[in-house]
């Protein structure tokens, strides 16, 4: 399957996700497509996954980061060896999600059709129920500091999540970004180390006039926070939600001293109602209150 010269490069980025990584990499060897490049890149896994991937995988490229760099410099590793080897188009997947087989040349007939397109982003369905929609575009408020819900969030897969589209912001979890846009606002924040680092690209690649689109039907399955523990197993989703929350708008959208302050206390406001579901919240109660100091300090990078 990897080549080098392939135009069209998938990266997958492990952290102790040994099962979810292998299942991802078998859903890769099934797309309909010759040459495409494979990277998985760990970082610094201790559950036997560098072994399996070696062992079971021998037709991607493997890099060892030897620790855990992060989601933005775990990618970055696997995004600067697809373009040193040529690649035109980088498709980072989630490696909690499985592909569907003809979801790169979906992709590139976008690609084709709209050439001003910096990002793609694909469509993302639960894996569980896998008719209901994760991801299908989402706006993205940098004045407010504030996403919601993806369009179409829950909802059953249909004909209104069946066109290309403009997003303001695209999921990290599949979305394939160009050589050029790569070339133009360089690649993800690793201060940011991990969540809401594709809504500042998204940002970035906008502002250099470069359009993000919702690509239908690039299609991929996604276990939601596999690697984390699930949408309410982890602390580190608030932690790094709430600070990069902050810090992002706080750089795309600059506001006077009272509108930042008014900003940042919607931030923190809507990250603590996400608190009472999980178990313990005082853990989560104290990873939000952490992330939003470390946000007011300029503390970035991996949590402390």
């Amino acid at each position: 399957m990897t080549r080098a010269g392939a135009d069209w490069w998938v990266v997958v980025l492990s952290w102790n996700g040994r099962d979810d990584t292998l299942a991802c990499l078998d859903s890769l060897r099934r797309v309909e497509r010759d040459g495409l490049g494979v990277v998985c890149v760990d970082n610094g896994s201790t559950d036997g996954s560098v072994e399996a991937i070696r062992e079971q995988h021998p037709e991607a490229d493997l890099i060892e980061n030897g620790r855990n760099l992060g989601y933005s410099g775990g990618n970055n590793a696997g995004i600067r060896h697809a373009l040193e080897r040529g690649a035109s188009w980088v498709v980072l997947l989630n490696n909690d999600a499985t592909i569907a087989p003809d979801a790169i040349d979906a992709f590139e007939r976008a690609a084709g059709e709209r050439p001003q397109a910096g990002i793609l982003s694909g469509k993302v369905l639960f894996r569980e129920p896998p008719d209901r929609v994760w991801f299908a575009g989402q706006r993205f408020n940098a004045t407010l500091g504030y996403s919601g819900r993806p369009r179409g969030y829950g909802r059953p897969d249909g004909p209104a999540y069946s066109r290309m589209v403009p997003t303001e912001r695209a999921a990290g979890a599949l979305m394939a970004v160009s050589r050029g846009a790569i070339d133009a606002v360089g690649l993800l924040d690793e201060e940011l180390f991990a969540y809401i680092e594709d809504v500042d690209w998204s940002l970035r690649v906008r502002e250099a006039g470069f359009e993000v689109l919702f690509v239908p039907d690039a299609r991929a399955w996604h276990a939601v926070g596999g690697s984390t523990g699930g949408e309410y197993g982890s602390t580190h989703t608030l932690y790094y939600g709430v600070r990069n929350m902050v810090v992002v708008c706080e750089r795309h959208r600059p506001l006077g001293r009272g509108g930042t302050l008014l900003r940042r206390a919607a931030i923190l406001a809507s990250y603590l109602a996400l608190v009472p579901p999980r178990r313990p919240w005082g853990r989560s109660l104290a990873a939000v209150l952490q992330g939003f100091r470390d946000a007011r300090a300029g503390r970035m990078g991996e949590r402390g």
